[in-house]
């Protein structure tokens, strides 16, 4: 049986559902979009970067299918279920997806982390 503990393992699935330390802590301290839009007067419901997000997928699943839809999907759920329960709907889908890349060694949390840096130094310099 599933749990909403972060870490927790489903079972009967091979969903490495332990956390991630650089998404675990995406998850305590991450800022979700409903708050930027409120902070900012922004009126658009979606995320800029939810396009992207729907996009990525898409690809991954095309050509060698690096994540196979229907077995992103499974893992979607259930990390969503688990580890990214308490976080709102895209950024859950956005933290679920990035686990499971980075669990099938697609990039690793070094390489995230240092994007994630030139994305705040862009934002951040003007």
């Amino acid at each position: 049986m599933a749990t909403n503990e972060p870490g927790s393992e489903s079972k009967g699935t091979d969903v490495d559902c332990s956390p991630i330390p650089i998404l675990d802590k995406i998850r305590v301290r991450g800022r979700v979009w409903s708050d930027l839009t409120a902070q900012y007067g922004v009126t658009n419901p979606d995320p800029p970067w939810k396009v992207t997000l729907e996009a990525t997928c898409d690809v991954l699943a095309e050509g060698a299918c690096a994540l196979p839809v229907l077995e992103r999907r499974s893992e979607e759920d259930q990390l969503s279920e688990t580890v990214y329960a308490g976080v709102p709907f895209p950024e859950r889908q956005l933290l679920a997806l990035a686990h499971s890349m980075i669990r099938r060694g697609l990039f690793n949390e070094e390489e995230l982390e240092r994007r994630m840096k030139q994305v705040h130094e862009r934002l951040t310099s003007a």
